[in-house]
């Protein structure tokens, strides 16, 4: 299976126990000419059962998935588990070890590039050895996300709208297992499309769950003990950690993004005062902040307003901003299907 791949590891996905290793991408340089690159992943096994594939670090600046990942790497034992779970840490390695959302060494996006292409740039040869080789071992991926330099978000679980009602059904269970305070769930139109990690797993017919879980390129400690938590509730509720303690998971309020409307974009360069906060609930035609020009007095300010109303999910973290910047983005409750297990 994996022999399409240029990436390589010693890990034996089929073993018992746990190993700690790496995934080695190849990079020619003038100071390595036969270099590789490692990728952490750690592989625990203990006899039959479902695979989790935990992911973070598919961007390099989001931190909170990093540290709850590294922490539950350390902490699990094969003897806890019944199955296997896959850890992958810090997946586009480049850009963690940069705090960058892109890869230094080809500016490529991951979240951007799946299915990937095995004789690609760096980061396509990385989603290709996920897409190819981890995601046909997996029954469930968790991609954990938060906003990174550029925005600030509202804790929340994000899934992707099944092929079929079932499966969206199954997809909101999973998410409510998870336990973020908002779910919020796509029909795949905005953000990467079909070249997230996500829709290459829905593909597959795989389940995923994504996160957002903080943002402005710090390290968020409730972000991470709900990575931590997230995580461990959906690994009981598969029966990979049946044994485990877990907190209880709080409500989650089911909500989407309704159309491109929904996102609130600058149109000048300057400044930016936003005018509400995380969690605010504002209407169609609300003020929604002010871009203060550079040059000072002599040129206007820009007002923007809000085209719809919604809950705002995430804001803009820099002041500075040029035309084309994301501002916000809002979502709006919707009614959810009934749940397959009732």
């Amino acid at each position: 299976m994996a022999n399409d791949t240029r990436i390589w590891t010693d890990v034996d996905f089929d073993r018992d126990g746990k190993q700690i290793s790496c995934l080695r991408l190849p990079f020619s340089s003038d100071r390595s000419a036969y270099g590789t690159i490692p990728i952490p992943i750690v592989c625990i096994r203990n006899g039959k059962g479902p695979t989790a594939l935990l992911v973070a670090g598919n961007h390099g600046d989001e931190y909170e998935g990093q540290v709850a990942l590294g922490k539950l790497a350390r902490q699990l034992d094969a003897r806890e588990l019944c199955g296997r779970i896959i850890i992958l840490p810090a997946l586009n390695y480049p850009a963690v070890d940069a705090g960058r959302r892109l890869s230094p060494l080809d500016q490529g996006n991951l979240n951007r590039m799946f299915p990937g292409d095995a004789n690609g740039s760096s980061t396509e040869m990385i989603a290709h050895y996920v897409s190819k080789v981890l995601l046909p071992l997996a029954d469930i991926v968790i991609d954990l996300h938060s906003g990174g330099t550029s925005l600030f978000y509202l804790p929340c679980c994000l899934i992707r709208t099944g092929k079929t009602e079932t499966e969206t059904a199954q997809l909101i269970e999973l998410m409510a297992v998870f336990g973020a305070p908002i779910g919020s769930v796509s029909d795949g139109s905005g953000g990467g499309g079909a070249t997230t990690l996500s829709a290459t797993a829905q593909v597959l017919g795989i389940p995923a769950l994504t996160t957002e879980l903080g943002g402005g390129a710090a390290m968020s400690s409730k972000g991470e003990a709900l990575a931590r938590d997230g995580v461990l509730r959906v690994l009981k509720h598969m029966g990979i950690l049946p044994d485990a303690i877990v907190r209880p998971a709080e409500p989650t309020r089911s909500m989407r993004v309704d159309g491109r409307q929904a996102f609130t974009y600058a149109p000048v360069r300057g400044v930016f005062e936003p005018a509400v906060e995380l969690g605010d609930e504002v209407h169609a035609g609300d003020l929604a902040g002010i871009i203060h020009p550079i040059a000072g007095p002599s040129e206007p300010i820009t007002a923007i307003r809000f085209e719809q109303s919604g809950l705002v999910a995430c804001q803009r973290a820099p002041a500075l901003t040029e035309p084309g910047d994301c501002l916000f983005k809002l979502v709006v409750d919707m009614p959810l299907p009934p749940s397959p297990s009732r």
